[in-house]
């Protein structure tokens, strides 16, 4: 293999399929990149055995076509540090050459034959939507996801098709998030699948073209998403998703409409002096007044008041406020939050398909 590469492209490549290749693990050969230069581009492979992740780069002049197979962090960190505006690679006796204007790098290659086969963007697509329809989706859910297993399957986001719209739904049996992106037309089946986070995680970090159609293939056990070159595979996660519907409070006669900005500024402001071991702060609203307020022995006391437009009788309620800040950095400039009383979930909504429930906690 010889090309010339853009070394900003090649970076960029790098940088997601670090996100994937594995730091640690007992198989050496998982934590390597396959480079693959063909007559016309230069494509990076990534692959954890459950993530893989294909990135086509076009910025390459391409001599001689081949394959390399090498660490994907030395890679990395060697692309990184370069300061010059294109790379050469070439493999030469089991090493893959990386040369600047003033640098020469041999890097130890492996056997690009032991690199497990990486599933591929094969047959019809099962939907499509644009892809920054997908990543806002996946920013108003991702983080409101379990990090570890449960005996529900909620270490991942729900992707259902319900019409023309894809239904995203998150939760770690605190709170739970629900969002929905447009599709480019209704799809024959109605899918549905609960997406890992890790592989959600590496889309929405990737610089792809917003406007971009993401094609997205679900099966049985795996989904592909594919748009500008780079393709996305992942295992599905098993097991059954919590019927989340049930979830949603209705009827609350409590109502607060405010700024998100403003919101968010009062909760991180009240958050401060919150007690390490509770980390509650208590709302009152009434009239059309918002204090918050926390309290610790350790750290002494904070309070926040707010002029707010709020509906309902006095009510007073205890949140985690990492839980509310993690909401109100995804919303729309205007939130509204619902409430029953102060001891029933509260509903924050934002633009027309956001849906955040939160727990309350006891502050007593």
């Amino acid at each position: 293999m010889k090309c010339i590469c853009d070394r900003s492209a090649l970076h960029e490549a790098l940088s997601a399929a670090s996100g994937v290749a594995l730091a640690r693990t007992p198989k050496p050969i998982l934590q390597c990149v396959r480079l693959t230069a063909d007559k016309d581009s230069l494509t990076l492979t990534a692959y954890d055995q459950e993530v893989g992740l294909r990135y086509r780069i076009t910025q390459v002049e391409v001599d001689d076509p081949g394959e390399a197979l090498v660490s994907c962090d030395r890679l990395h960190s060697i692309v990184r540090e370069s300061n010059d505006e294109t790379l050469s690679l070439e493999t030469k006796d089991d090493h893959l050459h990386l040369r600047g204007k003033d640098s020469h790098f041999q890097v130890v290659g492996q056997n690009v034959r032991e690199f497990p086969p990486v599933p591929d963007m094969e047959g019809e697509a099962s939907l499509k939507l644009r892809v920054d329809g997908f990543r806002r989706g996946i920013e108003k859910t991702l983080f409101a996801a379990a990090r570890e297993s449960t005996r529900y399957a909620i270490n991942g986001v729900l992707c259902e098709v319900r019409g023309k719209k894809l239904q995203l739904v998150s939760t770690d049996g605190r709170r739970l998030a629900v969002t929905a992106a447009e599709l480019e037309a209704k799809p024959a089946e109605e899918y549905r699948a609960i997406v890992p986070t890790k592989a959600l995680s590496i889309f929405n970090r990737l610089h792809l073209d917003g406007e971009e159609v993401l094609n997205v293939r679900i099966m049985p056990n795996q989904i592909i998403m594919a748009a500008s070159g780079v393709t996305i595979s992942s295992v599905l996660v098993e097991g059954n998703f919590p019927k989340w519907d049930e979830v949603v409070p209705e009827g609350g006669d409590k109502t607060l409409e405010i700024k998100t900005s403003e919101f968010l500024s009062a909760v991180k402001r009240a958050s401060l002096l919150a007690n390490v071991e509770s980390k509650g702060i208590a709302m009152e609203l009434s009239g059309k007044d918002m204090e918050l307020r926390s309290r610790s022995a350790e750290q002494g006391e904070a309070q926040v008041r707010l002029g707010v437009n709020y509906s309902g009788q006095p009510v007073k309620i205890g949140f985690n406020p990492e839980f509310l800040i993690d909401a109100l950095k995804v919303c729309d400039d205007t939130t509204t939050m619902v409430f029953k009383d102060g001891s029933k979930p509260g509903l924050l909504k934002s633009g027309p398909d956001f849906q955040y429930v939160v727990m309350p906690v006891n502050l007593s």
